[in-house]
């Protein structure tokens, strides 16, 4: 114990609170044989069983759960500690950790990030592609683009933007199906949808369509497939406006149908508030972000 690894700690925690080795090594930026054997070299050094092994993931055990509050403690506690460390930087250089929806990480941001690139050529930046407002709490990302408000008092939160949401197709899909112009025409349609996410449903349903998931042809929960099975020619789908505007391939359809805007926060911890570097991409990726929802 004297040489204990007190990064095995944070590995535990992960695990305990996304439930599987492949969640948690999403979440740490890792691989999920090097997490399942932290999670085994940790047991081994406590001398415990941890997780009950499944094929639904990983289950605490009585001694886990006993440990995980104290584990929780433990990782904001060396977050704490990296955060004010992270503060306290002058220097407009090294690596900022961005946290942002899947569609965002992948369609918007690494545009943005380009053009930081020419004028911060010493700043590195690292993508995380989630939802979770953890990664700021835990110091596993330093910014994060949220399309809710975060509520977190120990994080500092501005409002870009609400994005307008449109009904949309792939030209060829349209080109050889024609173009809906009722709501009517729509159910004689194919449409792209999610799995379990009643996102699309509500879309559809705010658009005068009452269907079930089974009107779905393309079901995915993955944001990025949704996408990419839209412009591939799916069927008839949702996306984000401007994301539309700058696809050639993909069409707004009905601009009369206008569901539910969808809110962009950019938010970072109050501890990071004066690191200069932190600070630099927050502003500039903001400043871009509210261009590209403007448009």
């Amino acid at each position: 114990m004297a040489e204990f690894d007190w990064n095995l700690i944070r590995v535990f925690v992960a695990v305990a609170e996304t439930g599987s080795l492949s969640a948690a090594a999403r979440a740490l930026g890792s691989s999920q044989p090097t997490v399942g054997r932290h999670v085994d070299e940790l047991e081994q050094t406590l001398g415990q069983i941890l997780f009950v092994r499944g094929r639904r993931g990983y289950d605490l055990t009585e001694q886990g759960a006993a440990l995980l509050q104290k584990g929780q403690a433990a990782v904001e506690a060396f977050s704490a500690v990296t955060r004010a460390a992270a503060g306290q930087e002058e220097r407009i250089a090294g690596t900022v950790r961005i946290a942002a929806s899947e569609v965002v990480s992948a369609f918007v941001i690494p545009q943005i990030m380009a053009k930081l690139a020419i004028e911060e050529p010493d700043i590195e930046v690292e993508i995380v592609a989630s939802d979770r407002v953890e990664n700021l709490l835990r110091r596993d990302a330093d910014i994060a683009v949220r399309m809710v408000q975060p509520t977190q008092q120990e994080l500092l939160a501005r409002k870009i933007a609400d994005i307008p949401m449109r009904m949309c197709a792939a030209k060829s899909y349209l080109e050889r199906l024609g173009r809906p112009q009722t709501v009517e025409d729509l159910l004689a349609h194919d449409l792209v949808g999610f799995d379990r996410n009643d996102l699309v449903l509500r879309g559809f349903a705010e658009a005068g369509v009452t269907i079930d998931r089974k009107a779905f042809r393309f079901r995915t929960d993955n944001q990025i497939v949704y996408w990419a099975a839209v412009r591939a020619g799916n069927g008839v789908g949702f996306s984000m406006m401007p994301l539309i505007a700058r696809t050639p391939d993909v069409e707004t359809l009905m601009p009369e149908i206008t569901p539910q805007d969808l809110p962009m926060w950019l938010a970072l911890h109050r501890d990071v508030r004066s690191s200069a570097r932190i600070r630099r991409v927050a502003d500039f990726l903001g400043g871009e972000l509210k261009a590209f929802a403007a448009a």
